[in-house]
């Protein structure tokens, strides 16, 4: 049994409607490779733009889309032609001088090939979309919508109340006309513009009607974008604050401590006290130049140093430091004043009661693309109730614990390990980021 051949012939009707939906298509698909370029993201991240910023967006826009005028005429790819909506969308995101260009650069290949009326026509959508751009609301563009008409009621209610403008109107309206100009054009003159001729009258409505979606949908893409970035941009500024609040948390829990114990010995030993006091200065002064929240493990450590030469005056030879350092890790990037309260930690609950010789030890490796920081002490230990209290309301291992879960996610925290008499461990494990090697003169 044969098929019939014309019963897979689409009629005009169907045609035109295939037409029309691929259009949108076809839009939505441009409009998507379009805002994955991070150069044309940024440009829609602001509303004053350049003229170079300007002319790169009407190059980025435009060139896909006379290639799709290109298309119609030598293919007669008719869904690929957006001229109407595609210089109409250019002068209303980047200005009358953008629309026109874009305009232009459509309306010439349709002008060569004898289309007159598709040059001035072209150019004419992108100034209009350009001069709504300069008299409206920016942020109303962002919202352009042909669903206005769900609050049309509302609408002519705030205008009769308030002689209130109602910009969504406007802005939707704006192509359906320029669509409706491009229909009565193409019907008197015959040739000299290119028109999707409707043959009934729903057909009639949807061919303005794919036109606004031809400038709705991009929109709603690129807006999407502008959103997903600036949520971004507000999550990092967010993370950005809480760690500068647990960093400036942890100096004056620090600076406390070690006032505490230079006050101890101020009458007993003054001149030991005055030493600690010059060291802490000189701490101090340190902390106060570096206003980075993340050095490397080396800096980290020298850090550490300063603090333990603090302590080793108020225990004297008692203290032994001692450190297993993979030396592939000393250029891992850690968070600023991370060990110093893991060190602290130890010396003031392991070693402070401890009789006879005090040990820590600090350990570094990398595994898994990851870095394993260990503070190990020889000290008394702490039962585990008592090490649940001091991870979880104790200042400066709650604040490790937070910087950790902030700067690195839930799944990263402080562990640790304690066993009375035999001493207490706190481990951390973080992602491995080497530090940029830094240029010598």
């Amino acid at each position: 049994m044969q098929t019939d051949a014309r019963s897979l012939t689409l009629s005009h009707e169907q045609a035109l409607l295939v037409t029309l939906i691929v259009k949108l298509a076809v839009a939505a698909v441009l409009s998507t490779m379009l805002v994955r370029f991070r150069w044309f993201r940024r440009i829609l991240l602001t509303e004053r733009r350049d003229w170079p910023e300007r002319l790169i967006f009407a190059a980025g826009l435009g060139i896909p889309l006379t290639a799709g005028v290109v298309a119609r005429l030598l293919l007669h790819y008719d869904a690929a032609d957006l001229t109407v909506s595609g210089s109409f969308l250019a002068g209303l995101i980047a200005g009358p001088y953008a629309g026109a260009l874009v305009g232009a650069s459509m309306g010439i290949p349709a002008f060569i090939a004898g289309e007159w009326g598709a040059l001035p026509l072209a150019i004419g959508c992108g100034f209009a979309g350009g001069g709504l751009r300069e008299i409206c609301p920016k942020e109303e563009i962002w919202r352009f919508t042909p669903f206005f008409v769900t609050k049309l009621h509302q609408t002519a209610w705030r205008l009769i109340r308030r002689l209130a403008i109602d910009w969504q109107v406007i802005l939707v309206t704006a192509p359906v006309l320029l669509e409706l100009l491009r229909q009565a054009i193409g019907h008197r003159f015959p040739g000299r513009v290119f028109v999707l001729a409707p043959t009934n009258w729903w057909l009639a409505l949807l061919v303005p009607l794919a036109a606004v979606l031809g400038v709705a949908i991009p929109i709603k893409i690129w807006n999407s974008a502008r959103i997903e970035h600036r949520l971004a941009e507000q999550e990092q500024l967010l993370m950005t604050a809480r760690v500068q609040a647990l960093a400036n948390q942890i100096n004056p829990h620090f600076l406390f401590n070690t006032l505490t114990s230079i006050s101890s010995l101020i009458r007993s030993q003054p001149e030991t006290a005055r030493v600690l006091i010059v060291k802490l200065s000189g701490l101090l002064r340190r902390l106060l130049r570096s206003q980075e929240h993340f050095v490397t493990l080396r800096e980290e450590l020298a850090a550490v140093d300063e603090y333990l030469d603090i302590e080793r005056m108020r225990f004297g030879p008692s203290l032994v430091a001692v450190k297993e350092i993979d030396e592939s890790s000393l250029d891992i990037i850690v968070p600023s004043m991370i060990l110093q309260p893991l060190v602290e930690n130890s010396i003031k609950h392991g070693l402070g009661r401890k009789v006879g010789e005090g040990r820590i030890t600090i350990r570094s490796s990398r595994t898994a693309g990851h870095v394993v920081i260990e503070v190990a002490d020889n000290g008394v230990g702490l039962p585990p109730t008592r090490m649940e209290a001091e991870s979880q309301g104790g200042i400066g291992l709650s604040n490790v614990n937070e910087r950790l879960r902030v700067i690195y996610g839930a799944n990263y925290q402080l562990k640790l390990h304690s066993e009375p008499g035999q001493g207490t461990s706190a481990r951390i494990e973080i992602p491995e980021i080497v530090a940029p090697e830094r240029a010598t003169a």
